[in-house]
């Protein structure tokens, strides 16, 4: 197997870095993705998915490479990395462009002519765009058309919305990653990419909202009818709960987090008031037993804040309660029991837990939550490829972005990549 058939998917968080190796594994019904490494790190010089100090941010993931390159037993040569944080935007935009044939055919040159002329649109400063993504197109004043290739007209526009990115942050995220020696096939928005392997084109098209729950951020990401109706990125994560826990008990972050991954529960009345946990079990010099039903309140509350963000969010387009397909949760936040329950309650309305559909693995790696935007990027990278037409051929081809600094970035870090 040469290193030109697997997929990499590099997802840079706040509190980790993940990277899974898949490749194409053709099924009788659709294409699976089967993952071969799946590796993670602890990061540093990353804040809030905006990098801070480049030097710990390169020897983060390059430590994370390291296991993966073991693991499949071949250097890792290309991969699609994730990009989030709150300075990724998104826009609406409209192109139009006359059909290029004398007899009117629309053909597949004049949709990508489209396609840019949407791209035209004034991004603010120091801002780049990464997806353009068409929505509808409208042929002649028929608005609604989903694929008008092979269509006749004269007129041919497109509704699309583009996503953004300040180009500092994309510099620095390509310049961490050029350094570790690995090329980049494109720059995904992470949230997108874990919505790839986690909901159905079924749920898109009915409505679902797919909430990542990271370590510093909690992205969200709502479908409609089969496209992107909002997106966000809320300040805070699954570090806060272990903060608040900290605090609350008088301890360190060490045992705070270690509690919260063994004992901790979104759900008090899981609990009785005689049931405890002693904290010199999880590395406290001092012999202290602490209420569990008490710790879990202190989860609970401050799941109670993440979840009231969301619902403002889905308010803020008139979501709220109103998504057939519900919510998917996911990220290392959404391991934590009884969060499902209580964002059932505090939502109104159905939520499960986003683990990746068809994806087969030699690892348990695949049913790890935190491990669902990695996933996603393999995926994105898989549908990316044009040697096979899948759901992601054609000009819907996996969101053409504009790659201006991935390719600068390319050319001046190429004596790392060769």
């Amino acid at each position: 197997m040469s290193e030109d058939m697997l997929f990499t998917g590099i997802d840079i968080g706040s509190t980790a870095v993940r990277i899974a190796v898949g490749q194409r594994l053709p099924s009788a019904d659709k294409e699976q993705v089967h993952i071969i490494g799946a590796a993670e790190s602890p990061s540093e010089g990353i804040n809030r998915g905006v990098i801070n100090s480049i030097e710990d941010a390169v020897s983060s993931v390059s430590a994370c490479i390291e296991k993966v390159e073991r693991m499949v037993g071949l250097p890792l040569g290309n991969a699609w990395v994730s990009i989030s944080g709150a300075n990724v935007t998104m826009l609406e935009s409209k192109g139009v462009v006359a059909v290029s044939r004398p007899d009117g055919d629309i053909r597949a040159d004049d949709v990508e002519r489209a396609v840019e002329a949407a791209q035209t649109v004034a991004t603010p400063v120091n801002f780049e765009i990464l997806h353009v993504i068409p929505k509808t197109f409208t042929v002649d004043g028929q608005s609604g058309i989903r694929d008008p290739q092979g269509m006749t007209g004269i007129r041919l526009e497109v509704d699309t919305q583009i996503i953004q990115g300040l180009s500092s942050h994309i510099k620095n995220l390509t310049k961490c990653v050029y350094r570790t020696g690995v090329n980049i096939e494109r720059l995904v928005l992470g949230v997108l990419a874990t919505a790839e392997v986690v909901v159905t084109p079924r749920q898109k098209e009915l409505g679902v909202a797919v909430v990542n729950l990271g370590g510093a951020t909690t992205n969200l990401v709502v479908f409609e009818q089969g496209d992107i109706l909002h997106m966000a990125s809320l300040p805070i994560g699954s570090e806060h709960i272990t903060a608040d826990v900290a605090i609350g008990l008088r301890t360190s972050i060490d045992v705070a987090e270690k509690i919260k991954l063994n004992c901790a529960s979104a759900s008090p009345k899981e609990y009785k008031k005689d049931d405890k946990v002693n904290l010199s079990d999880y590395g406290t010099e001092d012999d202290e037993a602490v209420s569990l039903k008490y710790v879990a309140e202190i989860v609970e509350a401050r799941c109670e804040e993440i979840l009231e963000k969301v619902e403002k969010e889905l308010r803020s387009v008139g979501r709220s309660g109103m998504l057939p397909a519900g919510v998917v949760l996911t990220g290392g936040g959404a391991k934590l029991p009884g969060i499902v329950d209580l964002a059932k309650r505090k939502l109104k309305l159905p939520v499960s837990l986003g683990y990746p559909l068809n994806v087969t693995s030699i690892t348990d790696r695949v049913n790890d939550l935190s491990f669902s935007t990695a996933i996603g990027l393999v995926q994105w990278g898989i549908n990316d490829t044009p040697e096979e037409a899948g759901r992601g051929s054609g000009i819907f081809s996996r969101y053409k972005p504009v790659e201006r600094a991935t390719k600068r970035m390319k050319k001046w870090f190429g004596v790392f990549a060769s």
